[in-house]
């Protein structure tokens, strides 16, 4: 009882106490995800809960955050580790979550040693060794090949080996060859045609840099998956080896 009571007062909801009918009103709402199967989900369900059991949630900004919005969070945020484990989330604890977008002070310094301070706009940031914050609004928009969930926490995945520059620890038998070869390609690829002006069908944002690229890939192949496909077979086979899940199959091909 008493850790039950510590669990709440943190922000932590033990994995037996998502009921039923929250698990069950989340996973409608999520209807993007209908290409998981029967086991995919019922695994999912029980990553679900150990994420909980050790992450910290935070609301900021006047942002009264239920236990739905929670559940909605880990339920994207775990889906990139489904198959991968809880263990590539360790070493933080905290999300943080606003009611929309939030400015973010930027600080960088330029060729002449200049300093240039400013605000970002951001919907989502991910920390190296620190918290995850992201905007409610933006989470709610999940749906069309945009997540700001995913993306954050394929950040977080990609900063495991360091800084976030697309090339996240591979497993076993990946080879980093492969991988940077189609990475390299398809991002150079995508930079030429936002540069011209073309209406991509995904995110331009992913043209920052190799590690937003990383990112807004991730989006699509767990939302639009057949869309990356078509575009970057490459690298949504990479992408498919890296995340051991292919949710093409299940999608019809």
């Amino acid at each position: 009882m008493i850790g039950r009571l510590v669990s709440r007062l943190f922000g932590r909801r033990p994995a037996a106490g998502i009921p039923d009918d929250l698990w069950h009103a989340v996973r409608a709402e999520l209807d993007f995800l209908d290409w998981l199967s029967a086991d995919e989900w019922q695994r999912l369900r029980a990553l679900v809960g150990r994420f909980l059991e050790e992450k910290e949630f935070a609301a900021t900004g006047g942002l009264e955050l239920d236990d739905r919005m929670k559940l909605s969070i880990a339920v994207q945020g775990c889906l990139p580790i489904l198959n991968l484990g809880l263990d590539w989330y360790a070493g933080w604890v905290g999300i943080v979550v606003y009611p929309a977008e939030f400015v973010i002070p930027r600080s960088v310094v330029d060729e002449d040693g200049v300093v240039h301070e400013y605000d970002e706009i951001a919907a989502g940031e991910a920390w190296g060794g620190g918290p995850l914050l992201v905007s409610w609004q933006d989470v709610e928009m999940a749906g069309d090949g945009y997540n700001v969930v995913i993306h954050e926490f394929a950040h977080k995945l990609d900063m495991i080996n360091g800084e976030a520059d697309g090339l996240p620890p591979l497993h076993p038998g990946m080879s980093p060859a492969d991988w940077e070869a189609a990475m390299a390609a398809a991002y150079d690829d995508f930079c030429e045609r936002v540069d011209a002006g073309e209406d991509t069908a995904i995110d331009p944002y992913a043209a920052e840099s190799p590690g937003e690229f990383f990112a807004v890939l991730a989006e699509a192949f767990f939302e639009t998956p057949r869309t990356l496909r078509d575009e970057y077979p490459a690298v949504y086979a990479q992408l498919a080896a890296f995340f051991r899940l292919d949710p093409l199959p299940a999608a019809g091909g």
